[in-house]
């Protein structure tokens, strides 16, 4: 899988970028870096990579700054680097359109495994569920044969991650699933403790597919255990 991946490492500090790049090599990656938000972006204009890790705190634009620019011109995977620890970053981060958060100082090992589990969930295409079509009723329609979302006649646009949670959601229409288990199966093993991230995507999906987001009908939470979407079969 790391055979041939291009990941471009984005941080004005030399070391940092030095120390990722002996890492990821080492490792089998192709390792292209950028001193500066402008740089990053100009690199992207000229070869996408597989996969951006990009600092927060940088001069000029800083790397949410970054981040909206990649956004306008790519899916490519990100994720984002940070001395900052606080919810606020990380979900900011997310909002803006990042695949995962990693907080400085951070370990070999650790880096590469989020790395790896990105990477994996971009390249894994679920299988559709046995029918095409799923009308859920009037105002909500699913086809993950095409990927679409149709919300009272209009498509809507899910992120690759709010896309995979639908999956897992509806595939299981009437289970509850578990924050570890919902965690596991759309992120990777490496995040079965991470219970945020459930959270963050639920309220994504819903502000997406509910009439009323805070008082969902579609995918509703089983407190103190997870989630599940509505019965499909009660009607």
């Amino acid at each position: 899988m790391v055979e041939g991946k291009t990941v471009l490492v984005v941080d004005d500090e030399p070391r940092m970028i030095e120390f990722i790049r002996m890492s990821l090599e080492l490792e089998g990656y192709r390792v292209l870096s950028a001193a500066s938000g402008y740089e990053a972006l100009r690199q992207l204009a000229a070869e996408i990579p597989d996969l951006v890790l990009l600092d927060i705190m940088m001069p000029e634009m800083d790397g949410f700054e970054t981040l909206k620019g990649i956004r306008e011109m790519s899916n490519v995977p990100v994720i984002i680097l940070s001395v900052k620890g606080e919810e606020w970053d990380r979900v900011h981060g997310l909002d803006l359109g990042a695949d995962d958060y990693i907080t400085k100082p951070f370990g070999n090992r650790e880096l590469l495994s989020r790395i790896k589990a990105v990477l994996r969930r971009v390249e894994t295409d679920y299988p559709a569920p046995k029918a095409r079509q799923i009308v859920v009723d009037e105002n909500l329609t699913i086809d993950f044969d095409r990927r679409r979302v149709t919300v009272r006649g209009r498509e809507v646009a899910l992120r690759p991650t709010e896309y995979r949670l639908l999956y897992h959601l509806v595939s299981n229409a009437g289970r509850v699933l578990t924050h570890r288990s919902l965690l596991t199966k759309v992120w990777g093993h490496e995040y079965r403790d991470e219970d945020h991230y459930v959270r963050l995507y639920i309220t994504y999906l819903r502000q997406k597919i509910e009439d009323d987001p805070k008082r969902p009908k579609y995918i509703l939470n089983e407190r103190g255990i997870g989630y599940r979407f509505k019965d499909l079969e009660a009607g």
